[in-house]
C-alpha cells in the first residue's frame, strides 16, 4: 500500500522501489544495468505526484496543470482547494492559485490514449507475458530489450543508420536510452527537468543519418536534438503546437507531425554546429497526425492520423500515404480496413521496409500487419501475430532487423529472418 498524505500536508513525492526487471535483454545482464534500472525505478509520470494514483482521461484522476507548470489530478486539486474551493498552494513549489485557473494537461493525456491499457498500472503490464512467443515463419524473435525499471512507458524507437545502434524514448530519469547492436545500454541522457535542454514529455525519436538523435517534447512543444554522447545541440520551441511523431530523411532532415495544429513540417539543420536552417510546413488539414514514416529511397511520407470518436467508439486511425511532392497517393481508415481486414486495425505506429512497403503497429491485435507498397496499398499480411502486449513503436535497422516497441511489458523485440 502507498501512503496517502493529506490535503494539508502534501509532500513532493520520495522515489520508490520498483519490481525487479524481466530480465529477457542484454541490458539486464549486467551489474552496471542493475544499477541503471534502479535508478530509473522511480515515480512515473503517468501517476499523480500527491495521491500516486494512475491518472486517467476522465474523473477525479484526470491530469490538470496549475498555473506554476506541476501537474495534480483533479481529485487532488479539489482537495487542496478545500471545502470553499478558492484557493490552493501547489504542493511543489508552494505558489498559490485557485481552481479555475487549472487546465488540462493535453501531453499528459495524449499519452494516456497512446499507451492505452499499459498505461493502467504496472500489474496489469507485468500480467502479460507475450514476450517470448515466437513470431510466424519467416521473423523469429532475436533480442528482447527493458523491462519494467530499465524502460518506464516507453514511447518512441529509432535505429541509427551507421551504428546500428537503437535510441528509445521513455519516462525515466534520463529519457532516451541508447542500445548497442548487442543489446546492452551504452548510454542514458536527456535529463527530467526544467534546464534548456531537458525533457519533459518525450513522444517520440529518431536518429539522423550523422549521427544525432532528435526528440519530440510534448511538455514545452518542442524538438530536441543530441549527439550520441547526449549532449545537447539544438532546441526549436517556436511554431509547433504539438509536435508529435518524427522520422529522419537520408539527407539527415526531419520530417514531423504536429498533432495540434493538424499540419506536416519539414525541419533542416545543420546539428553539428547547433543551427536551425529551415523549419517548412509541407502539408496541412490533417486530423490529429501521430506517426510518420519516410521511405528512404522513393521520400514517400506515411502518417497515421487519429480521428475523433463518434458515439461510444473510441475513435479510430487512418493511414494515409503521400508521395515525395506531399501529393495524397492513398488513404484508408479503420473503418475502410475491416471491410478488407478480418479485424478492426487501430494503428499506433508505422514505418518502411527496405522494399518500401508500408508496415504499421495494431494494438487491436496486438500484431505488427505489412499492408503494400504505396501502389498496391492496402494489401494484408501479417508479419508478427503473437507475443507483443501493446505494441506503439516500430523502425528497421541496416540489417533489414524489425524492432518493435512494446509499451504493454516496457520491452523493445528485436525480430530478424529465420
Amino acid at each position: 500500500l502507498r501512503p496517502r498524505w493529506p490535503a494539508g500536508g502534501a509532500r513532493p513525492p520520495q522515489p520508490r522501489s520498483a519490481p525487479a526487471p524481466l530480465g529477457r535483454g542484454g541490458s539486464e545482464s549486467s551489474p552496471q544495468a542493475g544499477m541503471a534500472a534502479e535508478d530509473e525505478a522511480e515515480l512515473s509520470l503517468l501517476e499523480c505526484r500527491v495521491c500516486f494514483e494512475p491518472y486517467s482521461p476522465d474523473g477525479q484522476r484526470r491530469p490538470l496543470n496549475l498555473p506554476c507548470g506541476h501537474v495534480l489530478c483533479r481529485g487532488c486539486v479539489g482537495a487542496l482547494a478545500g471545502a470553499e474551493r478558492r484557493r490552493l498552494e501547489c504542493p511543489f513549489c508552494r505558489r498559490l492559485c485557485g481552481p479555475a485557473e487549472t487546465s488540462d494537461c493535453r501531453p499528459l493525456l495524449q499519452l494516456l490514449e497512446l499507451l492505452g491499457p499499459a498505461g493502467g498500472g504496472l500489474a496489469s503490464a507485468l500480467g502479460r507475458s507475450g514476450g517470448g512467443a515466437a513470431a510466424p515463419a519467416g521473423l523469429g524473435l532475436r533480442l528482447c530489450l527493458g523491462g519494467w525499471g530499465s524502460l518506464v512507458n516507453p514511447t518512441g524507437v529509432a535505429a541509427c543508420p551507421g551504428s546500428g545502434c537503437l535510441a528509445v524514448a521513455h519516462d525515466g530519469k534520463k529519457r532516451i536510452h541508447v542500445f548497442g547492436p548487442s543489446g546492452f545500454c551504452l548510454r542514458r541522457f536527456g535529463e527530467r527537468g526544467e534546464a534548456g535542454n531537458d525533457i519533459k514529455y518525450p513522444l517520440d525519436v529518431t536518429v539522423t543519418s550523422d549521427g544525432h538523435v532528435v526528440v519530440t517534447d510534448g511538455g514545452d512543444c518542442s524538438v530536441k536534438a543530441f549527439d550520441l554522447e547526449g549532449r545537447g545541440v539544438l532546441a526549436v520551441r517556436e511554431g509547433f503546437c504539438l509536435p508529435w511523431g518524427l522520422d529522419a530523411t537520408p539527407n539527415s532532415e526531419v520530417i514531423l507531425t504536429d498533432s495540434e495544429a493538424g499540419a506536416l513540417y519539414r525541419l533542416t539543420a545543420d546539428f553539428q554546429r547547433g543551427e536551425l536552417k529551415k523549419c517548412q510546413m509541407i502539408r496541412s488539414r490533417l486530423v490529429s497526425p501521430r506517426a510518420v514514416a519516410v521511405c528512404q529511397t522513393s521520400g514517400a511520407v506515411v502518417v497515421i492520423e487519429h480521428l475523433k470518436a463518434r458515439g461510444p467508439s473510441k475513435g479510430s486511425t487512418r493511414v494515409k500515404i503521400l508521395s515525395a511532392e506531399m501529393e495524397l497517393v492513398g488513404q484508408m481508415d479503420s473503418f475502410g480496413l475491416n471491410l478488407v481486414f478480418p479485424s478492426r486495425i487501430y494503428a499506433t505506429a508505422v514505418a518502411f521496409d527496405r522494399e518500401g512497403r508500408v508496415i504499421v503497429t495494431d494494438v487491436c491485435s496486438q500484431a505488427v500487419i505489412c499492408l503494400g507498397k504505396p501502389e498496391e496499398f492496402p494489401i494484408f499480411n501479417p508479419l508478427i501475430s503473437h507475443g507483443l502486449s501493446y505494441p506503439v513503436g516500430l523502425t528497421y535497422t541496416a540489417n533489414d532487423s524489425l524492432v518493435v516497441l512494446d509499451s504493454g511489458d516496457h520491452s523493445i523485440k528485436v525480430y530478424s529472418s529465420t
